[in-house]
């Protein structure tokens, strides 16, 4: 049975991030490095997609975090979208929204591709797209672990703890 798909937005504009409603049955949280992150993209980009927002109960339904650092910032707006849905409608699109995207595989060698030309000023942007790669293939992860390593070695003890030779560095002005 082939049934023609709904539109359901219905609008679009800014507001004050004031005024957007948290939804309350939002379960997403945002740990401080997601919010550097996405801070520093902000930063170095701006608003690239817009929010949305239940018209019929006020709730935002996707963009918690970008309504939050938009108020931790003072921001006069947020683009917003407008979507009209009743509320069981908003929780299923609120329970699988995210979720769904996270189900996306990876091409590592179009991440890679990708990545050679991403260029960011933004040390949580970078450390993101960091583990990004690693976490992905592109680069090898970082397996080394000196407690690993130190396994088996026999304890160092150093009784005697006479200096054995001074260094002395000069630093002159260029």
């Amino acid at each position: 049975m082939s049934t023609t798909w709904q539109n359901r937005i219905i609008g679009e504009g800014t507001e004050d991030p004031g005024q957007i409603l948290a939804n309350p049955a939002n379960w997403r949280l945002h740990p401080k490095h997601q919010q550097d992150a996405l801070e520093g993209v902000l930063n170095e980009v701006g608003w690239v997609q817009r929010v949305i927002v239940n018209q019929r109960t006020g709730h935002l339904i996707d963009g918690h975090l970008r309504v939050s650092l938009a108020l931790r910032r003072n921001e006069a707006s947020v683009p917003v979208e407008y979507v009209d849905l009743d509320p069981s409608e908003e929780a299923l699109v609120l329970a699988t929204l995210d979720p769904l995207a996270a189900l996306a595989t990876t091409d590592a060698d179009k991440l890679d591709e990708l990545l050679r030309d991403v260029a960011t000023g933004e040390a949580a942007v970078q450390q993101m797209l960091a583990e990004l790669a690693e976490r992905n293939g592109v680069i090898p992860a970082d397996t080394f672990n000196a407690e690993d390593e130190w396994v088996g070695m026999p304890e160092f003890e150093h009784e005697d703890r006479r200096p054995v030779a001074q260094v002395t560095v000069y630093f002159g002005s260029l």
